[in-house]
């Protein structure tokens, strides 16, 4: 029971406590979903980013050229303005929607779609205009090209970027000619040049900003393959260099005292004892080896995947302090071969006739363990039904993980619906 004066007084303590755990519950999510931002590939950050940071130009753009909108609408019907206004700027806050949490090929397609729409919102211009009638230096689409030069430059390759600048310059000219009076030819070209000239600028900072971000990862994932294949050749170079230590100081000298004997010598038998406890401990592979740690880990199963097929969309997360990941040599062997022959047995058995069957692998690192899984929308099975000859699974993959100290595996599938293989690793167990 409590106290009638405990419930009438104001929670202090105790509510501070509670609001103390929330802010840091809060705040532990906050830095681990900023860790697992950080773990994104460096290419699809910044196209991100830009996609944010276009899209909520868009906004901008709309509520400051508002007044222009509404003067210039003055000379045509109102369908005509709400219609330029909607093609211009209807998809940006879409792309800055779909830029917070979707795919980079979403990103993208949104942003074909807001180029293409801007070309559409200019070519509405000499329709709605019967004759120059504005007495304005520009229509308002004019100023704002840049954002879809820019949504183009996130959507398509430099090439098709190119062409795009030069065609929506020129249609932004025409459409520029159509509302403004008095111009002429040689405007017609002057307008023509500014906006070129200035949305290339914008063009060229956007594209060099997307081509250093996959140098970035290009250069990360040589790294992380090169570090992989340093510390595999470490642990071999040391268990070679163990095992001839263990050869010459142990069995050599064991077998040069009994040439010399002659006569039982309990020394002899002790020494004797002793190399064939170090032999099995050494057949064993009790002693320790080498380590990956978290970035390595993640390269080297990054390529193991990649080797087998490119196409696989590999991401990884590494939680906020808990990816003091040590990971050794002859383990991460062992979730990179069962992986592989997943990837393979997708490859084999999940296409589906008529469309494209999309895969994906996620790495998540945290706690001193890894967990890696696999997923396909493939054709998938019915596990009760795999035959009992089919190593596939049975052997490549759930019993190696099984043999693997501290490892285990799982593979989930419904037909129609796909195959889940996950492989997790948490230490010594």
């Amino acid at each position: 029971m409590t106290a009638s004066t405990m419930l009438d007084s104001p929670a202090t303590a105790d509510s501070a406590t509670l609001d103390g755990f929330r802010s840091g519950r809060w705040r532990r999510r906050v830095a681990a979903v900023s860790e697992e931002n950080h773990a994104e590939p460096t290419a699809d950050r910044i196209l991100r980013r830009l996609g944010l940071t276009i899209g909520l130009a868009g906004l901008i753009v709309a509520v400051v050229e508002l007044p222009d909108i509404a003067d210039q609408s003055r000379f045509v019907s109102g369908g005509w303005t709400a219609l330029t206004v909607v093609l211009a700027l209807g998809w940006f806050p879409v792309l800055a929607a779909v830029s917070l949490g979707r795919s980079r090929r979403v990103i993208r397609t949104v942003a074909g779609l807001a180029a293409v729409s801007f070309l559409a919102a200019m070519a509405t211009i000499p329709l709605a205009y019967a004759a120059p009638t504005s007495d304005a230096s520009s229509v308002w689409v004019y100023r704002v090209l840049a954002l879809g030069v820019l949504a183009a430059a996130l959507a398509w390759r430099p090439p098709l970027s190119v062409i795009y600048l030069v065609v929506a310059a020129a249609e932004a000219a025409l459409a520029n000619r159509a509302v403004v009076a008095g111009g002429t030819t040689l405007s017609l070209i002057g307008d023509f040049a500014r906006a070129a000239g200035l949305c290339a600028m914008f063009l060229w900072c956007s594209t060099y900003a997307l081509a250093s971000a996959a140098r970035v990862d290009r250069e990360s994932l040589m790294a992380s393959k090169r570090a992989a294949a340093v510390a595999g050749a470490a642990a071999r170079d040391r268990e070679q260099a163990r095992f001839a230590a263990l050869i010459h100081d142990a069995v050599l000298s064991t077998l040069l005292d009994a040439s010399r004997g002659g006569t039982e010598s309990p020394v002899l038998r002790r020494q004797a004892e002793r190399t064939l406890d170090q032999l099995d401990e050494c057949r064993g592979g009790d002693t320790e080896s080498d380590h990956l740690d978290a970035q390595s880990a993640v390269g080297f199963l990054r390529s193991a995947v990649h080797e087998v097929n490119p196409g696989v969309r590999f991401t990884a997360r590494r939680w906020a302090g808990l990816d003091d990941l040590r990971l050794p040599v002859d383990a991460a062997g062992t979730i990179a071969a069962a992986l592989a022959e997943a990837v393979r047995n997708s490859l084999r058995h999940a296409p589906v006739p008529g469309r494209s069957v999309h895969r994906t692998v996620t790495v998540t690192v945290s706690a001193g363990g890894i967990r890696v899984v696999f997923r396909d929308d493939g054709a998938g099975f019915d596990l009760d039904r795999v035959p009992a000859d089919r190593l596939g699974i049975s052997v490549s993959i759930l019993g190696r993980m099984r043999q693997l100290a501290g490892g285990a595996g799982f593979v989930e599938s419904q037909p129609g619906e796909g195959t889940t293989v996950t492989l997790v690793w948490g230490g010594d167990g």
